[in-house]
């Protein structure tokens, strides 16, 4: 609920504070010796990803390292060989072709984005076989080239599906984006084999286990140390994914793991530009080239998981093999805890503030000129990803706090209209971004890192202040998850951008048939522009 309130902040802790939110850096960090001082004092955690407070869980992964990290590339063989689409339960296929809709959706809206069109362009001018299709075109390209330009294009808008984590120790509670990595690589190997529609969602379905029981067994310190998960786990949901289709035996998976534990990629410093995508695209491009290597008899490593020099000792720093091993299918990520389908073409962690926000301007029938000052209150571990504090083109509107709460202020929405380099550069928007800051607030980030928290303050040019508390039960997440109705608009949304009116209906409905389909191609053919 809204507290509303007239009175002006009168207290001196409230003059420093309102002071310092003023400060020409905007996004308000512990200054070094403070944040020393404060992690000896055990207020502030040794990684941004660890749980923090008093109030948290007695929840103690049971982390294991180097040599002790042994049998998760055998358990992962296994599944992958001896898992059947009719081993799966109903609501995992269900829930499967809801993230299949918002899959394809966001890559038709992103393959309009420049990034997308610069990828395509190279692939083009490589040329090779026509194996399979680049989703919202008519171009053929071989099956691995598919996978990058497909992938690339699901993560361009930031606006595809993320992970939810089963426990408090992962930032935000969230871990990778799963769906586009698994989809691309298996789509793409399912057009260039003929698979039937049945057998895609098999390898997807798959795929996309692999990748969220790897991201949850992986220690914290992986995303923390800069890596991007979506980018180097999701090279091995993809990479299952076409072992899946391509039929390879399990010694043969084994091999294809140790192969794209080397292909796996993509940091963290990345964010705001091209090259995030892009890691989401390679990913699905190295899946196929693994399967690829790995079908001819190209070796790798026994574990290439496992021990001292194994991809969740390498990258990670250790992991927690229970919530992989014994956890493969029991039960399935996808459905337990479920993923975040997102409301906004931007990062998940903005998500809450940017609902509070745009409930306090429809509630209090808000104009900008109304607007003095906006103040986010939050952590390090909201404040420090959105890096911009002022932003000059979409990409890095995506990662800026000041012009996510400024396109709800001005417009009441930030959808794809709002996400353009127009839009981010209008005066409206550049004026209004001068007036919102971000906050750090100690006693948000003693309560820990597992949920999104942040309190808007909006003071009035009248005088007023009006608060808002984010709702940690966010629109797309577990607590609100999107109504069929919901997810069918968005996929409209975004495919109006490339496809005609008239083939929007027939391409949901050969989604949400899928299984029945004899050929994925009769899928693909309701996707191309």
């Amino acid at each position: 609920m809204a507290e509303t309130s007239s009175r002006r902040a009168s207290s001196s802790v409230r003059r420093r504070a309102a002071h310092r939110a003023r400060s020409e850096d905007h996004i308000m960090q512990l200054d070094r010796k403070e944040f020393l001082q404060a992690l000896g004092a055990g207020t502030v955690g040794a990684a941004a990803g660890r749980h923090l407070g008093a109030a948290a869980p007695d929840v103690k992964p049971k982390k294991l390292e180097r040599d002790a990290i042994k049998g998760a590339t055998d358990a992962v063989a296994r599944f992958v060989t001896r898992t059947t689409l009719a081993d799966l339960p109903a609501d995992v296929v269900q829930q499967g072709k809801r993230c299949l809709i918002d899959g394809f959706g966001v890559i038709l809206a992103g393959s309009t984005s420049d990034g997308s069109r610069i990828v395509r362009e190279h692939v083009r001018e490589v040329g090779g076989k026509s194996e399979a299709s680049i989703i919202g075109t008519r171009l053929r390209v071989p099956a691995g080239k598919a996978a990058l330009a497909n992938g690339a294009s699901g993560h361009a808008m930031d606006y595809d599906d993320t992970q939810l984590s089963t426990t408090p120790d992962r930032t935000f509670g969230l871990l990778t984006h799963p769906t586009i990595p698994a989809l691309s690589t298996s789509l793409a190997v399912a057009e260039r084999v003929g698979a039937s529609g049945a057998g895609f969602l098999e390898a997807f379905l798959v795929g996309f286990e692999v990748e969220c029981k790897i991201a949850e067994a992986i220690d914290p310190d992986h995303y923390t140390r800069g890596f991007h998960s979506s980018g180097t786990i999701g090279a091995f949901g993809a990479a299952t994914a076409a072992a899946k289709l391509m039929k390879l035996d399990a010694a043969v998976v084994k091999h294809l793991l140790a192969i794209t534990a080397s292909l796996s990629s993509g940091i963290r410093v990345n964010f705001g530009s091209m090259t995030k995508p892009l890691h989401v695209g390679r990913a699905a491009e190295s899946g196929v080239f693994a399967a690829d290597l790995a079908a001819h008899g190209f070796t790798g490593g026994d574990d290439g998981l496992d021990g001292a020099w194994g991809f969740f000792q390498v990258l990670g720093g250790g992991a927690d093999l229970d919530r992989l091993i014994p956890a493969l299918g029991k039960p399935y990520a996808i459905v337990n805890p479920g993923v975040s389908v997102k409301p906004y073409p931007c990062g998940s962690l903005s998500h809450p503030s940017m609902d509070a926000m745009l409930k306090v301007v429809v509630d209090h029938d808000l104009k900008p000129e109304q607007i003095k000052a906006v103040r986010v209150r939050a952590g390090s571990n909201v404040l420090n990803p959105l890096r911009y504090k002022t932003a000059k083109t979409e990409l890095e509107a995506k990662f800026c706090l000041p012009f996510l709460m400024a396109s709800l202020i001005v417009r009441r929405k930030a959808g794809m209209a709002e996400f353009t380099d127009a839009f981010v550069a209008s005066e409206a928007v550049q004026r209004m971004m001068e007036l919102v800051t971000g906050v750090f607030d100690r006693e948000i980030e003693a309560q820990g890192f597992d949920k999104i928290r942040s309190v808007i303050e909006v003071d009035l040019v009248d005088g007023r202040r009006l608060v808002q508390s984010a709702d940690q039960r966010y629109r797309g997440g577990p607590d609100k998850p999107f109504t069929r109705a919901e997810l069918r608009a968005k996929f409209a949304d975004c495919a109006q951008l490339v496809l005609r009116p008239d083939r929007i209906e027939p391409a949901i409905a050969a989604i949400e048939s899928i299984d029945r389909l004899s050929s994925v191609r009769e899928l693909v053919s309701r996707l191309v522009a």
